[in-house]
């Protein structure tokens, strides 16, 4: 009786295994069912491309995007955009829109960059001037200068001359050294900037010192300030220009001036209490 048992465990464990078994060799052997949805060709940037940049070949590539979920303004051949510069910098994989990138007719570097009536004007920084480095191409800065309008030292002023002013481009190049003539290595900041903030510009540049302030992109303000001198600094009431009253002699008049007396200060007084009772007396 137990044999029996066993016998038909074993025969249905074999009959189960074998049909699992079929049926995984089955599913395995259907061919796989493919979705195909329709796609175009758009041209996206092989790499991380700064601002400026003339593409070229090896910067490019053609990757397929679904049909219709493209962004407005791409482009479907490379031919298209090589030779054409950057106007803004490009992240790898970034799609290429027309927006980003500079006319054919106006090739490739910073001239493209520029708006129309604006101006590039470009700086000589140190790391300190620079804020240690932080400023980069896309920043807003303000321009601090520190100048004296006369040739005295009290005449020493530091004030913002250009706020909220946008960065095009930071970095170093090599220049001849005036004292001992050989290269080094200077840093240099480009702003963009009208015509009139140019003339400041320039003249604070070669005239006093300047100083980049380097601000937060969410400010927009640009608060007047009056500037501060050295006697500022340690608190004196002349430290500030529009504190500083010139004398001026008052104009004549040909009208009789006429002078009044003093006022005669008043008598002192003492009071005197008597009982329930009050008085003053003059002292004369």
């Amino acid at each position: 009786m137990r044999s029996r048992i066993f016998a038909v465990l074993a025969i249905a464990i074999l009959a189960g295994g074998g049909l699992a078994y079929g049926t995984y060799n089955f599913i395995q052997n259907q061919p796989a069912a493919t979705v195909s949805a329709p796609t175009q060709p758009v041209v996206v940037a092989s790499a991380d491309l700064q601002l400026g940049t003339e593409l070229k070949k090896e910067d490019l590539q053609v990757v397929a995007f679904p049909a219709g979920k493209t962004p407005e303004g791409t482009f479907s051949k490379v031919s298209d955009v090589i030779g054409r510069g950057l106007i803004v910098a490009v992240v790898k994989n970034e799609p290429l829109l027309a927006a980003k990138l500079a006319s054919k007719e106006a090739g490739s570097g910073l001239p493209p960059v520029i708006p129309e009536g604006m101006r590039a004007v470009s700086v000589r920084v140190n790391e300190v001037v620079g804020v240690a480095g932080y400023v980069l191409p896309g920043n807003r800065v303000d321009v601090v200068a520190t100048a004296s309008p006369t040739d005295a030292h009290t005449d020493i002023t530091s004030r913002v001359i250009l706020s909220n002013v946008q960065v095009l481009t930071a970095g170093t190049r090599m220049e001849q050294d005036q004292e001992k003539g050989k290269p080094m290595q200077v840093t240099v900041v480009t702003l963009l900037v009208n015509p009139e903030q140019s003339e400041r510009l320039a003249l604070a540049s070669t005239e006093g010192k300047i100083q980049l302030a380097l601000r937060n992109p969410m400010d927009k303000g640009a608060p007047a300030t009056p500037g501060i001198r050295t006697a500022g600094l340690m608190g004196a009431v002349a430290g500030r220009p529009q504190q500083m009253a010139s004398a001026r002699p008052r104009a004549k008049s040909n009208e009789p001036v006429t002078q009044t007396a003093p006022a005669a200060a008043p008598l002192p007084t003492v009071e005197m209490i008597r009982g329930d009772k009050r008085a003053s007396e003059v002292i004369r």
